[in-house]
């Protein structure tokens, strides 16, 4: 295998779906609260749709998370160290997995993403950018343990979580991908992980329903999805976008309200909606340094240094892999 060809561990039916996808949409959709899981929303289109958010003037915390991977790159050499596989956790972004890179001098990349089309592209982006470093693909579903390429298992590990995307999940999810991640990463293992902050809910809600509509076509785009992979009769169009703040659990929700009473069906399952009722499509928990710290303490991590953007933001948090202890 070369080391751009990447490695497929994604479990198909014979017709090629997806199992775990078509399991999650049925389960979520015979809820009384619809709900999916927030990682399905990103497919090729809506891995494309998500680079396309980052760029609206709402969408705050790519910049920050990109201040702060600009300015401290002295301060993550040093933390980090040389030679490290660096293990991102999602394809590489185009701008800030770069500035990590030139950063620390690192052993080998090894992106990990469901999006298969995505992370090969992002992989032989950054080959281009990075001709000396090896790079190697693995089309996985990082939520569980992931075997690495041998050529990086005998490497320290670093992995890179940017984006806040460990906001999505609930805690307890939060804490079995982070449990996950120490798995993979092994002993001796670092973690660099963004984690978006409580701040204004005006700032928080406008950041999730931009006025271009970008963010909606994001949320609908998995409806869209449904129907494409699954057979689903979804009527997208009677949809609209919401982003609300839940205060009690600290955190925006997108919800796909349906206007219209309906009927539809995916993979020849029946479901119903009434008009105003919504599928929960994603959450975006924000934290402070308490939470933050009792997350990754709960994952399995131990936080070592944190660095925030200048407005207070956003922050980027670096923990070690946490030994296990008989005792307090």
């Amino acid at each position: 295998m070369s080391q751009n060809e990447g490695i497929q561990l994604v479990n198909l039916d014979e017709s090629g779906v997806d199992i775990a996808f078509r399991e999650d949409v049925l389960a979520g959709l015979s809820q009384s609260q619809k709900a999916l899981p927030a990682r399905w929303l990103y497919d090729d289109a809506g891995s494309q749709l998500f680079e396309d958010i980052t760029q609206v003037e709402e969408y705050y915390p790519t910049r920050c998370e990109t201040e702060i991977l600009s300015s401290r790159g002295a301060e993550f050499a040093e933390q980090i160290g040389k030679g490290r596989a660096v293990v991102e956790f999602g394809s590489g972004s185009s701008v800030k997995t770069p500035l990590l890179l030139n950063a620390i001098e690192p052993g080998a990349y090894v992106p990990l993403d469901i999006a298969g089309d995505f992370l090969r592209a992002a992989a032989a982006e950054l080959s281009a950018k990075f001709p000396g470093l090896p790079v190697y693909p693995v089309e996985a579903d990082f939520m569980k343990r992931v075997e690495l390429p041998d050529a990086v298992k005998s490497k320290p590990k670093l992995g890179f979580f940017p984006g806040s995307t460990i906001g999505n999940m609930v805690p307890r999810t939060s804490v079995d991908l982070l449990r996950s991640m120490r798995e993979t990463l092994g002993d001796n293992a670092k973690l660099l992980i963004g984690m978006d902050l409580i701040k204004d809910t005006e700032v928080l809600e406008a950041a999730y329903d931009d006025a271009a509509g970008v963010t909606a076509q994001f949320n609908l785009n998995l409806l869209r999805r449904i129907n494409r992979e699954l057979d689903g009769t979804i009527p997208v169009e009677q949809f609209h976008h919401e982003a609300r703040w839940n205060d009690t659990f600290a955190r925006i929700e997108m919800h796909a309200v349906a206007d219209a009473d309906m009927e539809f069906s995916v993979a020849d399952r029946p479901f119903a909606m009434q008009a105003g009722e919504t599928i929960h499509t994603e959450n975006s928990h924000k934290f402070d340094v308490r939470s933050s710290n009792t997350l990754l303490l709960a994952g399995h991590w131990t936080p070592c240094a944190r660095w925030t953007d200048a407005q207070g933001r956003f922050s980027v948090i670096l923990a070690e892999a946490t030994i296990a202890r008989a005792a307090p």
